[in-house]
């Protein structure tokens, strides 16, 4: 586990300019009819990477991955996988698989027979099939039910089967399109870090496929947020998420309480805004000049909620009624009204155990954040 984290955190071949990527998108457009489901993309990928495209549906994100896997084609531009061009190139020639969102188990064959069925159309001889069929149930922890049919398995069972079969041809690239959709919640976020363990163990390139938020943050090294056919930001999870490059990514990813301001001073790397009848007072490198408008963003756990009043001189302090109250167990989050149909989202880690809620729905309470809590977006 230490050598696995030493890995991730150690990984970022992006920032070496002699790194060459393992895939490249360049000028890539899809459409279908009038409409643009990927417009003018361009793209890296790098060997050993795990790379999320992240996305609302419709974003374009799937038919991008489905054009790298050779099952679309590319109205203009080009892809390459390993510096060699892959148009023309039908789906099973190419150095990748697929795992699909449903799995695609054959209901007639059992476990062994499903991880089995791409290497026997390849032609692997029965011993070496046999070997590497171990290897892959192993792997994924199913070496005692090679013998079960699909209709035995649990979801998550079935998830690994398809993810041994995809592995099995030992490809260059692996394609995850929405793969743990089907598992619920806890199972789900276990198989997330048993997929990031396993990716770097094999050394692979992964690229996934999420609507997912969440998903994509953990399993990523880094992150493609799609939108229209468009990339509109890609960088590491802590990137995209601290320093989202528009509003349309803030909100996007996770989370965002949004103020619509104009920037009255700056003072580097310090800047002072107004809007929606408030003072802010906030720290961006980047702050646009005097007289800009601008949204200021704030996420709800960057902000502090009390039912006394701040000290005197604390910055960026506002002042409201707790609206509505949703606890999640290890989080509590509160709507505070701070003007008529206006609310803001505060997101409270419970540290303590406690049963009696220590604010309450309609109470006066007091929200603040730090300067460098906020991020001051253009768009």
């Amino acid at each position: 586990m230490k050598q696995i984290g030493a890995v991730r955190s150690s990984f970022a071949p992006w920032n070496d300019p002699a790194s060459v990527p393992l895939v490249r998108f360049e000028g890539v457009t899809k459409r279908f009819g009038d409409m643009t489901a990927v417009d003018d993309v361009s793209l890296s990928i790098y060997e050993r990477e795990f790379f999320a495209l992240l996305g609302p549906s419709g974003c374009g994100k799937t038919t991008l991955m489905r054009m790298l896997a050779g099952f679309e084609t590319p109205d203009a531009g080009r892809i390459t996988l390993g510096g060699e061009d892959l148009a023309g190139i039908p789906p099973h020639k190419r150095p990748v698989n697929m795992m699909f969102q449903s799995y695609a188990i054959f209901p007639h064959l059992n476990v062994e027979k499903n991880v089995a069925f791409g290497l026997r159309m390849e032609g692997m001889e029965k011993s070496a099939v046999k070997a590497r069929v171990e290897e892959m149930l192993a792997l994924v922890k199913l070496e005692k039910l090679g013998a079960r049919m699909p209709h035995q398995l649990s979801g998550g069972q079935r998830q690994r089967v398809a993810l041994a079969r995809a592995l099995a041809k030992k490809p260059k690239l692996l394609l995850l399109d929405e793969p743990l959709a089907a598992l619920d919640k806890k199972l789900r976020e276990e198989t997330q870090f048993e997929l990031t363990d396993l990716q770097v163990e094999l050394g692979m390139t992964f690229l996934i496929v999420t609507h997912d938020q969440d998903e994509a943050m953990v399993l990523a090294d880094r992150i493609a947020v799609m939108d229209h056919g468009r990339i509109v930001q890609t960088g590491t999870p802590g990137e995209v998420y601290e320093a989202p490059a528009n509003r349309q990514v803030a909100e996007f990813l996770g989370d965002m309480n949004i103020f619509e301001a104009v920037v009255d001073s700056v003072e580097p790397p310090m800047a002072r805004l107004s809007g929606e009848g408030m003072k802010f007072f906030v720290q961006d490198d980047d702050c646009p000049a005097a007289g800009s408008k601008v949204f200021l963003s704030v996420r709800p756990e960057k902000m502090r909620i009390s039912l006394d009043p701040p000290p005197a001189k604390t910055p960026n302090v506002i002042a409201g009624e707790i609206w509505d109250i949703g606890y999640l167990g290890d989080w509590t989050t509160y709507l505070v009204e701070i003007a008529p149909d206006r609310r803001v989202r505060v997101a409270q880690a419970n540290a303590t155990r406690h049963v009696e809620r220590p604010m309450s729905w309609d109470d006066k309470v007091f929200v603040s954040f730090d300067p460098d809590a906020g991020v001051v977006l253009t768009s």
